[in-house]
């Protein structure tokens, strides 16, 4: 699904690089969680993949166009924000070029939200706007989301049903996953494998393998 080979990025155009001959495989149908400390260039390298940004060196390959992006969710909107959760997705339905309005409800059962059609986006609680933000992503039927840390900001329960979601769309829809991720016990309990930054590169663990790291880490 995404091959990246000796992937090298700076932002001032000058060594040293912040990411330096980054090489990563991502399979189609996995769900990657890429974990490292703050500075570790996570959010850059999903910025990269996206092409958002241009590489010094190296190479992005992605083996699919349909690809849809949740960034992380920042703050709520104000209650008196005017618009709908319909209005909302079938903006972006336009975007697209997308015929089928029925893709809106469709988006919304996949993430439970099918009730609050109507509902300003605004009166929701932060975790329901986020099963939104998902919800909307999935209106052009991507093969490949990509996800930065999607349960900032949200409540434990709406982060359970977020993963659960997640989970949901990557086994049951074969959507392959690739999510930056601050929270280790949802890597964990979710993903297929992880990447782990750090020093301007990374390395690809199954999710068994980097079970095992971390337990002889833990002495």
């Amino acid at each position: 699904m995404i091959n990246i080979k000796n992937l090298c990025f700076t932002y001032t155009n000058s060594k040293p690089y912040i990411l330096d001959k980054v090489n990563l495989k991502i399979e189609k149908g996995s769900y990657v969680s890429i974990l490292g400390e703050n500075g570790s260039a996570k959010s850059t390298l999903i910025k990269l993949i996206l092409n958002l940004l241009k590489p010094n060196s190296g190479q992005i390959i992605i083996f699919t166009s349909k690809i849809a992006y949740v960034a992380q969710k920042v703050e709520n909107f104000n209650a008196q924000f005017p618009i709908t959760v319909y209005e909302m997705l079938n903006c972006h339905r336009k975007v697209l070029k997308l015929k089928d309005k029925s893709l809106i409800l469709k988006s919304l059962q996949a993430v439970g939200m099918e009730n609050h059609t109507h509902t300003l986006i605004g009166n929701l609680s932060g975790g329901q706007q986020q099963k939104i933000f998902i919800a909307r992503s999935l209106i052009g039927d991507p093969d490949l989301l990509i996800l930065d840390e999607p349960s900032t900001g949200i409540d434990i329960q709406s982060m359970e049903d977020i993963y659960r979601i997640i989970k949901g769309l990557n086994k049951n829809l074969g959507i392959t996953v690739v999510s930056v991720e601050h929270n280790l016990k949802a890597a964990l309990d979710n993903s297929t494998d992880i990447f782990e930054m750090g020093n301007g590169s990374g390395i690809l663990y199954n999710i068994q393998n980097y079970k095992n790291k971390l337990n002889e880490e833990r002495g």
